[in-house]
């Protein structure tokens, strides 16, 4: 008899009851030849199972926001973390039942807030002198959750390979990442795929294959703690070596878990002859896949389909924003075909996170390591002596990014040998957050944080003035044209070509103008060093950050240029250290307006 698998627990409830009716009622039991010629049960011709995914939750466990201290707040009444996505977990296993469901992340999970810093930094999971590191949340969430498997990430790598391979030894699950290679002998450093088998009473098992894949930037991104050590291929190359390898295994459904959007573009050029975001080309060039669980992008995609140019097939993607927001319920329909199972339909959608409470056992598990961060971002590190706020730090230059640009020169400036020394030295840096605001007052490491929310390092690197002049250009294209005459709306300025706050630079110790009524590629004016304009030829030490510097955003120049100056350093520790040695924070120390908005030479604002 086919059971259903949606009322499977129903079924099993019906079935003792009416056994039990059947018993007291008196009938009389077979004999065993009676048994003997009764015919066994016919298997099910048909099942159905659910995968769910996760992405990019940058270790938000609670539905907390770490920089402002309160509960997590966006125009869109979103929620976030794992102890909500948790709620949605048990309420898809209760439907459907614990047998007929998986779970699997797509990447991005030990980085990305405070609590994230505090257990990679503060109290490292690796251990500090020589005593054993504490357990990171991240990993105690999801054992309690019953992961599958998860893919690497590139935020994976950001505390270097020991504290990944750390957080790796916590988890009950695989980390995937069959194109993370060791550099040395090109074979896989991680777990490339998962076959997880699923029970069918009087079937074959099902057997589902998760190959899990990471972004290819991480070479860029995190050169410093990977170079020599790991190398990186593309995601479509790769498929093509392991999809038909689990289906010769007898994998029924292959599954794929990409730490690469679906948009086939990359923010890095052709700094890498790989493909940033191919989760599309992966469903569109490798022949047997069912679907992808998409990460990296930070983007809500409920259901793609992707038709496969060799099969013809259709794969569905799907990727659920970030954060714990939301969660992809991938359901497959399965049929038994001459003893083998084949796939008939695949549908996904995402559930909003914002709909449930969070799960009572992972807020168990997890408050006490919750209220120690919390109590470490308010630790006060000093005061300020006006309110310096980020808001408009996207179209006008505000003392709050002139705050980053002084550390960065004054931490450079220690590092550089005599000869780099008598160089120029400038800084770049752009505004990662909008809602960023140190008060006035006193200042705590949440403040600062709340400003700089990347763990990234410093570098000073060598740029020519021409090589400046094409540098800020390209920042400039985070603007859209306006011509003269034209009010600029602030809300509609921004963010062009997909330009993101977090890609565009701004520069301290040149002045310019930025003319937006011009087109790309001719807007930087009077650009000029302590008064003078800027020669061709001249040498700059430029202060920037690591992602950047190893060609982050695409940016050129940046990443072939010559290295005057490397820390491990965090700009953000910097930023609290420079705070707590003053004691005081004082725009007068640092403030200068040296870049401003025109339209044909008239200031916007």
């Amino acid at each position: 008899m086919h059971v259903p698998p949606l009322n499977r627990r129903e079924f099993v409830k019906k079935s003792a009851v009416t056994g039990a009716a059947v018993a007291v009622a008196g009938t009389v039991a077979a004999t065993p030849a009676q048994a003997a010629h009764r015919k066994p049960p016919k298997p099910p011709r048909t099942w159905s199972f659910s995968i769910l995914g996760t992405t990019d939750l940058h270790s938000h466990v609670f539905d907390w926001d770490y920089y402002t201290d309160a509960a997590y707040q966006d125009s869109k009444g979103n929620s976030v973390g794992v102890a909500r996505v948790a709620t949605l977990v048990k309420q898809q296993r209760a439907a459907k039942g614990e047998d007929h469901v998986l779970l699997v992340d797509a990447g991005d999970i030990i980085q990305g807030t405070s609590l994230a810093y505090y257990y990679a930094r503060v109290d490292p999971i690796v251990g500090t002198g020589g005593k054993r590191g504490p357990k990171h949340p991240m990993a105690i969430a999801m054992n309690a959750m019953r992961y599958d498997a998860a893919a690497l990430g590139n935020h994976e790598f950001n505390y270097g390979i020991e504290t990944l391979r750390r957080f790796e030894e916590q988890c009950h699950f695989p980390l995937l990442g069959a194109n993370a290679l060791d550099a040395k002998t090109l074979r896989p450093a991680f777990q490339p795929y998962t076959v997880k088998r699923l029970r069918v009473p009087g079937a074959p098992d099902i057997k589902v294959g998760i190959l899990g894949l990471t972004n290819p930037g991480i070479a860029l991104w995190d050169k410093d703690n990977v170079a020599g050590k790991m190398a990186f291929t593309g995601l479509v190359e790769q498929a093509k070596k392991y999809v038909p390898r689990m289906r010769a295994l007898g994998c029924d459904v292959v599954f794929l878990t990409d730490h690469s959007g679906l948009d086939g573009s990359s923010s890095y050029g052709d700094e890498l002859p790989y493909v940033e975001n191919a989760s599309n080309l992966v469903a569109q060039q490798v022949p047997g896949i069912d679907a992808i669980l998409v990460g990296h992008t930070h983007t809500e995609v409920s259901s793609y389909t992707v038709t496969n140019t060799e099969t013809g097939k259709d794969v569905v993607l799907s990727e659920p924003y970030c954060y714990g927001m939301r969660l992809t319920v991938f359901d497959f329909e399965l049929e038994l075909v001459h003893g083998q199972w084949k796939v008939t339909s695949t549908k996904a959608q995402t559930l909003n996170s914002n709909t449930v409470e969070e799960d009572a056992e992972i807020t168990g598990l997890l408050t006490a390591d919750h209220d120690l961060v919390v109590k470490y971002v308010n630790t006060p590190v000093g005061t300020c002596t006006a309110d310096l706020s980020a808001a408009e730090a996207c179209w006008k230059d505000v003392p709050v990014m002139d705050f980053i640009h002084q550390v960065q020169m004054a931490a450079v400036a220690t590092g550089l040998s005599t000869a780099d020394a008598a160089l120029p030295l400038i800084s770049v840096a752009a505004p990662f957050s909008r809602t960023a605001d140190i008060p006035r007052g006193d200042v705590t490491i949440r403040d600062v944080a709340g400003l700089y929310i990347y763990d990234n390092t410093l570098y000073g690197k060598k740029l020519t003035g021409a090589q400046l002049k094409d540098y800020l250009e390209y920042a400039a294209k985070y603007y859209h044209q306006v011509p003269s005459g034209t009010k600029v709306d602030t809300a509609t300025l921004t963010n062009a070509n997909s330009f993101w706050d977090y890609m565009y630079d701004t520069a301290a110790g040149v002045s310019y103008d930025i003319d937006i009524a011009q087109p790309e590629g001719s807007r930087i004016k009077n650009l000029s060093y302590a008064g003078t304009p800027v020669a061709d030829g001249q040498v700059f030490v430029v202060a920037v950050n690591n992602y950047r510097a190893n060609g982050g955003s695409g940016y050129p120049h940046i990443a072939a240029a010559d290295i005057a100056y490397s820390s491990t350093n965090e700009i953000r520790q910097l930023m609290i250290d420079y705070v707590t040695d003053k004691g005081s924070l004082d725009p007068a120390d640092f403030a200068a307006a040296n870049w401003r908005l025109t339209q044909n030479g008239t200031p916007v604002f």
